[in-house]
């Protein structure tokens, strides 16, 4: 069962949500708008030659910020990470990111399959940017960019991600390759001639 606007203002007064900034304006009714943040980071495909998720292997990346009020321009087929302005969580329910159909008719997808918080987990949500339109879009840091929906659990978990989960911490530092990335690659390409 989905949270109304009445009760996910409730649950944020109660402490049982965590939503830093919090503007009622933004209260759908059973949603929350958030805002796109100021960083991303962008795959340095000139210097990758593939990736291999199964042996942690990963695109060299670089990170940018951009400042409030300029643009961020995402090309058509390029996926890229962002991040959001808001830091949000809930021990006591899990929260589902979804994209803005109005974005979503201009061809922004905000996630691939990632968009679920599991109880426990508390942080600013990291997008899997996608610019599925044969233009480039325009993303700017502070536009609405995606919403959130809560949901009840029919009991309380066993376990709790921040015990469990792999982004405990700092969500956006897990999203960089390790430095072996570049070594393993190597050693692949070398053992295939």
């Amino acid at each position: 069962m989905f949270l109304s606007d009445a009760d996910i203002l409730k649950e944020i007064k109660k402490g049982t949500i965590t939503l830093k900034l919090f503007e009622e304006s933004r209260l759908g009714p059973a949603s929350y708008d958030i805002l796109l943040g100021n960083k991303f980071v962008t795959n340095e495909s000139h210097e990758t030659s593939f990736v291999d998720p199964a042996r942690k292997i990963y695109a060299k990346t670089k990170e940018t910020t951009v400042a409030d009020g300029d643009e961020f321009i995402l090309h058509p087929g390029v996926s890229v990470l962002g991040i959001s302005k808001e830091y949000f969580g809930s021990n006591d329910f899990l929260i589902q990111v979804g994209g803005k159909s109005s974005l979503a008719r201009v061809g922004l997808m905000i996630h691939n399959t990632a968009g679920l918080i599991n109880p426990g987990h508390f942080l600013h949500i990291t997008f899997e940017l996608c610019n599925l339109n044969n233009v480039p879009i325009i993303l700017r840091p502070g536009m609405e960019i995606a919403q959130l929906t809560f949901s009840k659990l029919s009991s309380p978990t066993r376990k709790n991600y921040k015990d469990t989960g792999r982004f405990v911490g700092d969500n956006w530092k897990n999203n960089f390759a390790s430095a072996k990335s570049e070594a393993l690659r190597k050693k692949i390409r070398g053992t295939k001639k």
